[in-house]
């Protein structure tokens, strides 16, 4: 099942998608009553999703990103894959939806693109033991960790470099019914490949990831994991056009754009 949180009017909803570009007349929504985070009826309500605007599937409470959980990826980088998992947050102002514009930070010369599956929290968890992880998940989506890399080498830290606004694209919808083990990954800037790997590369895996980070942290309803980058990140310009596209999710696409 894919969910979509959109607006038209003025009035924000989620809503069920149904079918895709080869339907007769596309693909359309069918709004839900309530939310995706507990029971809901769908309302035979159905907007042509042609009419409305995809904004974030979900507004998180928080983002845990984990670097360099892809060992090409370290290694294209200078880096050796860390023993435990490296995680990092970016913050609910960082994140836009399909179509929302980035806006290329003015502290930063080399914005770089980030292709990466994201787990989207279904409901509040801590200390989740391995084998209960999938209770705790909605679905995916498709993520841009968009990275200041020139500043996240300078800072030593990551906040800045991963947190400023714009840097955590998502969309365009969450897949519920999806086996992430081993979907490919792609990402395209102005339609050229630049990244393409397969989620099964992975150093460790969803389950480790959650559990690993709630040890620490409860995770709350629509909180969002990042579970790294395939290698082949490389920087964007003003005025390019980058897309993340997962295997059984669908096609996120932003334009980046000189910050106001």
């Amino acid at each position: 099942m894919r969910i979509a949180r959109f607006s038209i009017d003025g009035n924000v909803a989620f809503g069920v998608v149904e079918g895709d570009a080869s339907t007769e007349g596309g693909p359309v929504l069918d709004i839900i009553k309530g939310h995706p985070f507990a029971e809901f009826e769908r309302s035979g309500q159905k907007i042509p999703l042609s009419k409305v605007r995809l904004l974030p599937p979900v507004l998180p409470n928080k983002v845990v990103g984990i670097g360099r959980n892809y060992a090409e990826h370290a290694a294209e980088l200078g880096n050796e894959v860390p023993e435990i998992p490296v995680a990092f947050f970016k913050p609910s102002t960082s994140v836009i939806g399909p179509g929302d514009p980035i806006a290329y930070p003015s502290f930063s010369s080399e914005l770089h693109y980030e292709a990466e599956l994201a787990v989207v929290i279904g409901r509040m968890c801590r200390e989740v033991p391995r084998e209960r992880v999938k209770d705790v998940i909605l679905g995916y989506t498709c993520a841009n960790d968009l990275t200041a890399r020139d500043v996240q080498q300078r800072e030593k830290q990551w906040a800045r470099a991963k947190g400023f606004d714009t840097s955590c694209p998502l969309g365009p919808w969450i897949e519920t019914e999806l086996d992430p083990t081993d979907l490919g990954i792609m990402c395209t800037v102005n339609g050229e490949q630049r990244q393409l790997g397969r989620t099964a590369e992975m150093v460790r895996s969803i389950e480790d990831l959650i559990v690993h980070i709630t040890e620490a942290m409860t995770l709350l309803p629509g909180d969002v994991v990042l579970t790294g980058t395939p290698a082949g990140v490389g920087p964007l310009n003003v005025g390019d056009e980058v897309a993340v596209t997962i295997e059984g999710i669908g096609t996120l696409t932003n334009k980046v754009i000189k910050r106001g």
